[in-house]
């Protein structure tokens, strides 16, 4: 029963979601790595978990592994609409902002046009 109690309070529920207490790490982090199928000894020195934390980690998913996966596919789904949000807000800026660049070739011509402000007081 201790087993359990000690899951218990390595695995805690923030605002991030579920995580390893007294770190910044989500399970989701955790369950990326085991996509990736990385061994749980390789996260473990990845994440600079301890024994006790990376035991406590893959047992709370094993147990909890239907929770933890419907949790992690909402946030894979976030974080993709989360990500085609800012492609597309950033398409949108970096378009006003080349529309607002120089175009190539015109660089003789913007030469004559700071020469003539310069002459007449402008520049």
């Amino acid at each position: 029963m201790a087993k359990a109690s000690n899951t218990q309070s390595t695995v805690v529920r923030t605002s991030r979601g579920l995580s390893i207490a007294g770190t910044r790490i989500t399970l989701y982090h955790v369950m990326d790595y085991l996509q990736a199928e990385w061994p749980p000894k390789l996260i473990q020195q990845w994440l600079n978990l301890t024994d006790q934390q990376i035991t406590d980690v893959m047992t709370y998913i094993d147990t909890h592994r239907a929770e933890v996966e419907i949790e992690y596919q909402l946030i894979l789904q976030q974080a993709e609409e989360s990500r085609h949000y800012w492609e597309a807000r950033n398409r949108d800026r970096l378009t006003a902002i080349t529309a607002q660049l120089p175009k190539l070739g015109q660089e003789a011509a913007r030469a004559k046009l700071q020469v003539w402000k310069a002459r007449l007081g402008l520049a």
